[in-house]
């Protein structure tokens, strides 16, 4: 049951459904994102990078802002509220995927013999 610490950025594409072309424009434009690079020169994403994600496709893809209105957003920050949510809603997220791992992982535990058996 580990859990990456790092993604790639098929992964992170992926996930939001999008281009990887997308995303390294995104990370191009909010100097925010700064994936780590192996020595091959392959993008590497934390957690932290992928909610900055979450926050940007938010206000571009769902809210339909532009790229110049969600960065004056982000820059004036003026509702706190709407990303401090998105944030909770994130981490809430996770947890309930790890979560249904763990269940998951029981539900299969239940499943063997036991040992006296």
């Amino acid at each position: 049951m580990t859990e990456k610490i790092y993604f790639k950025i098929g992964d992170v594409a992926e996930k939001f459904g999008v281009n990887t072309s997308l995303i390294r424009y995104w990370e191009q434009e909010f100097k925010f994102i700064k994936p780590r690079k192996s020595d091959k020169g392959t993008r590497l994403f934390t957690k932290k990078d992928i909610d900055h994600f979450e926050i940007i496709y938010h206000l571009i893809k769902e809210k339909g802002m532009t790229i110049q209105g969600a960065k004056a957003f982000l820059k004036n920050k003026k509702d706190d509220a709407s990303i401090e949510n998105l944030n909770v809603i994130n981490t809430l997220n996770r947890t309930k995927n790890l979560l249904i791992e763990i269940k998951q992982i029981l539900e299969t535990k239940q499943d063997l013999p036991k040992e006296n058996d």
